[in-house]
């Protein structure tokens, strides 16, 4: 064949060829003997119908394991299981299951609890109680969760309590017929002796500057009959001064350690001897009693070691005398019994100070937590909640009228407390600096006077607040206030080792 010839290709036509019936069945039967001999090859043109029948079985045992399994977990949507923690852990164990595992919350608890339930069935689940025996216990529940608990106290606190309760009430009933006659007088007369308190404020004026002591003065306080003067600094020593001269007439040592505030005992004459006449407390927790005729301590109160002891008070019955503690208490002894009546708790943080009613029925607490609490000596119920500081409250005192409340914090702010009402009505925006102490004017409550660490102590006058005069001068920071129960001088303290007494020119 020659190139020039053009090759040809033809397709052929692929041919079936379709073998007998015998042959077909007998290559069928081979197949059946090669799987027999291990091939691991299945001839699915072979199964019988006996095999069919178990392929049906199977599918229908897996449709009837989830049709059980959904059925499950519908009865346990519906099963009805107490968001009661408690009562979730309690049902765990009477099923004998482990109350908690690790990292498991109520949820999740409550959900382990709903699926053993929809898996045991009703006779899983435990007996059900009468609704009445139900309601009973979540009442108890409830009942004591909401309420104080009380231990009982020793004897010497209900002998306390029991003589504060008819010392108190004594003097409520004169507080409220001076409180009506007030109420009876002329609103001109009123207005007119307001005018002219303001008015002597406004002429206060320093009338002596004395350097207390070689280290910062940390408080002050007046008598009663307002001629004397006791200090306390970070030097461990106790002085007192005379008024309104204020010179130096007795030194009181006994503190290893810097002392933090100083109260007198009311109804103590200054000639009397041997006699509990004044109080100091210092930062490691130690409380002495002093005397005029002594100048070391003639007692000392132990128990509040290692903590400190911030500020102290005495009952207006001079009987009592009441401390405020770092250990987030604050106490109350009895001179009488020799010994301590009351250890109260309910701060979070350290109570910082410490403040007595003028009857003598409540006294009031703030704390470094920046909340306050008006307790009721009587029965030792807290009877009202100082809420509103954005931090802690340095100082508390309580007005004449004996329901007017007034603390310092260190927000800068001055809040009045209405214990009638049990409620804040009035904020001053006081000072630049923290608070350190608030004090009413003892005879009237007219006006009220705040110590700050901006080195400046500023009066503001009742119901209004309005600032009425600042008394500026010192050269650090102010760390108390006091005003004497004539009203007559106004002392204060300083981080700059003085104090100053302010009178009227």
């Amino acid at each position: 064949m020659s190139d020039s010839e053009q090759s040809v290709y033809a397709k052929r036509t692929k041919t079936i060829h379709y073998g007998s019936l015998e042959e077909s069945d007998r290559w069928h039967v081979d197949r059946k003997d090669n799987d027999a001999d291990g091939s691991g090859r299945t001839d699915f043109s072979q199964l019988t119908t006996a095999d069919y029948m178990a392929l049906d079985e199977d599918v229908a045992k897996e449709k009837a394991a989830l049709l059980e399994e959904f059925e499950r977990r519908k009865k346990a949507r519906l099963i009805h299981v107490s968001t009661d923690d408690g009562e979730v852990k309690s049902a765990l164990r009477k099923l004998n299951e482990p109350i908690c595992y690790f990292g498991e919350g109520p949820a999740d608890r409550r959900l382990r609890l709903k699926e053993l339930l929809s898996a045991l069935g009703e006779k899983g689940l435990p007996a059900a109680k009468p609704a009445k025996e139900e309601e009973k216990p979540k009442s108890q529940q409830k009942e004591t969760n909401e309420s104080t608990w009380y231990h009982e106290g020793p004897e010497s606190l209900r002998v306390a309590r029991f003589w504060i309760a008819n010392y108190s009430l004594a003097r409520a009933k004169k507080r409220l017929e001076e409180a009506s006659e007030k109420v009876r007088q002329h609103s001109a007369t009123k207005a007119g002796r307001m005018v002219e308190l303001q008015k002597r404020i406004q002429q206060l004026a320093p009338q002596c500057s004395q350097v207390g002591d070689t280290r910062p003065i940390t408080g002050c306080t007046i008598n009663e009959d307002s001629t004397l003067l006791l200090t306390c600094s970070l030097s461990s020593l106790c002085k007192v001064w005379s008024v309104p001269d204020c010179t130096l007439k007795q030194t009181l040592r006994g503190h290893k350690c810097n002392v933090s505030d100083v109260a007198f005992r009311p109804g103590v004459a200054n000639d009397s001897k041997s006699e509990v006449a004044m109080a100091s407390c210092s930062f490691d927790g130690s409380v002495k009693l002093w005397a005029y005729d002594n100048e070391e301590s003639i007692a000392d109160i132990s128990g509040h070691v290692p903590h400190r002891v911030a500020k102290l008070a005495f009952h207006p019955s001079g009987r009592f005398l009441g401390t405020a503690c770092y250990d987030a208490s604050w106490r109350l002894w009895d001179l009488e019994q020799k010994q301590e009546v009351l250890h109260q708790e309910g701060h979070t943080k350290a109570v910082h100070c410490i403040a007595f009613q003028v009857d003598g029925s409540v006294c009031v607490t703030g704390g470094v937590d920046g909340f306050g609490r008006v307790w009721d000596l009587r029965t030792g119920r807290c009877i009202m909640f100082l809420e509103g500081h954005l931090s802690a409250i340095y100082g508390v005192d309580f007005s004449p009228n004996g329901y007017h409340i007034a603390s310092g914090s260190q927000d800068n702010s001055c809040k009045i407390w209405d214990l009638r009402r049990r409620q804040m009505v009035y904020t001053i925006p006081a000072h630049l600096n923290l608070i350190s102490d608030v004090k009413y004017q003892k005879n009237g409550g007219n006006f009220l006077v705040t110590s700050s660490y901006d080195k400046t102590a500023k009066i503001w006058s009742d119901k209004t607040w309005q600032p009425l005069k600042t008394l500026s001068g010192h050269d650090g920071r102010l760390v108390g206030v006091d005003i004497s129960h004539d009203s007559q001088y106004i002392v204060t303290a300083s981080y700059d080792r003085t104090f100053k007494l302010w009178a009227w020119d």
